[in-house]
């Protein structure tokens, strides 16, 4: 099987893209070829799949994007017997002759866009409502994956679902430590942002190190440069997720600081999943399902909740760990032993893609060519397309 898979708005090297769907595809024997914004990035291609750059959509900018993608898209469907995309922009960019199609749904994006700040406010809710529109006129046209069962609700179908789940160790690399905690991800003012930038100076007062591995919305990267550059945390900036994974080992606790908002409020975090593989206690907010995951499960607590946006609250949780060696190691030996129990990825991975070899199949079965693509180290650039200034702004559906 031939699989193209796209995406103009994630990371090149985004955790559930590459490191978990792409790798399954490839570790099951298909060819992957994999359009994304590389150059943008400033990433090398994996030498394992066919690497097409295209410019990535960011902000209010998406037109040369979604201008480029379509470009490539057409192109590369004829050869493919499955087109994997990951971003809504990319519905208005689908070719009209394609092979068997499917979204992969990340988010709720119309809750998204409620926390967008490049969006003028007044236009949140109403364009919520037309990318609700685009949501049931792509079921009726494509097939759909799922990252949360939470999703279920917006749509009428049955789709399944493939939740981000991570690889889980064998034993973590470093018990706990004392000295830092960390924060891995998006950073963003609804994930956290001010809050992390306080708890990180309150924190340092006590001789612990806060560190944030991640990229950052660009209203908040200033702020995160100046909190670096006063030592009231250290940013790292994106971090290729397996390398981020690894710089987790050993800290004392990972946060989650996430706001109360109809984006958050039925998903799992995958960061918290995550620290808890990776053996560290976790401190969250009290969004409900990493507050049952963190705290109500059978085989014990996990880590801390704090209250929403409660910077004191968590440091002051962060210190407590401190203080207490034997329960911030409990907590991270229980946390490794549910995420080994059900959250591994590799149990995820084989689904995902007996799914996909599934839909194929129904569709008459992988092409037979023999011009079917090699992988290639370079990327190739299928007419790359300049960006372009427009008078009146775009508006970005995620991001």
């Amino acid at each position: 099987m031939h699989a193209l898979v796209a995406t103009i708005v994630h990371h090149p090297e985004d955790a559930r893209i590459l490191h978990r769907q792409i790798r399954a595809l490839v570790d099951a024997g298909h060819t992957v070829t994999y359009v994304a914004p590389f150059r943008e990035c400033g990433v090398t291609p994996w030498d394992r799949v066919r690497s097409v750059d295209v410019p990535r959509a960011q902000g209010r900018d998406r037109l040369s994007s979604l201008r480029a993608a379509r470009s490539a898209l057409t192109a590369l469907a004829p050869q493919a017997d499955l087109l994997l995309f990951h971003d809504p922009e990319l519905l208005l960019a689908l070719p009209s002759k394609r092979p068997v199609t499917v979204w992969d749904v990340h988010e709720d994006t119309p809750a998204a866009l409620l926390t967008k700040p490049w969006i003028p406010g007044p236009l949140r809710r109403p364009l919520g409502r037309v990318v609700r529109g685009f949501e049931r006129r792509a079921e009726r046209r494509m097939r759909l994956l799922l990252a949360e069962e939470g999703y279920r609700p917006r749509f009428r179908g049955n789709h399944p679902v493939v939740p981000n789940t991570t690889e889980v160790p064998d034993a973590p690399l470093r018990p706990p430590g004392d000295e830092r905690v960390v924060y891995l991800g998006h950073v963003s003012e609804a994930r956290g942002a001010l809050e992390m930038v306080e708890m990180g100076r309150r924190l340092r007062e006590h001789g612990v190190r806060l560190e944030i591995i991640g990229n950052a919305d660009g209203s908040i990267r200033p702020l995160l440069r100046e909190a670096h550059q006063e030592n009231a945390l250290h940013w790292y900036g994106f971090v290729p997720n397996d390398r981020a994974l690894r710089m987790t080992a050993g800290a004392l606790a990972g946060i989650s600081l996430l706001h109360d908002t109809d984006n958050y409020r039925h998903s799992l975090p995958t960061k918290v999943v995550e620290y808890m593989a990776h053996g560290l206690p976790v401190v969250t907010t009290p969004n409900p399902m990493a507050e049952a995951l963190v705290t109500r499960r059978p085989e014990g607590r996990s880590g801390t909740v704090v209250p929403f946006g409660d910077p004191e609250a968590a440091a002051e949780a962060v210190l407590e760990l401190r203080r207490d060696e034997r329960v911030r190691r409990e907590y991270a030996r229980t946390g490794h032993r549910i995420a080994q129990r059900s959250f591994h990825w590799p149990v995820q991975a084989r689904l995902f893609v007996k799914q996909l070899e599934e839909w194929v199949a129904e569709a008459g079965g992988p092409k037979v060519s023999e011009e079917r693509p090699e992988p290639t180290t370079p990327a190739i650039v299928p007419g790359r397309v300049p960006r372009q200034r427009r008078r009146h702004p775009r508006i970005a559906l995620s991001e």
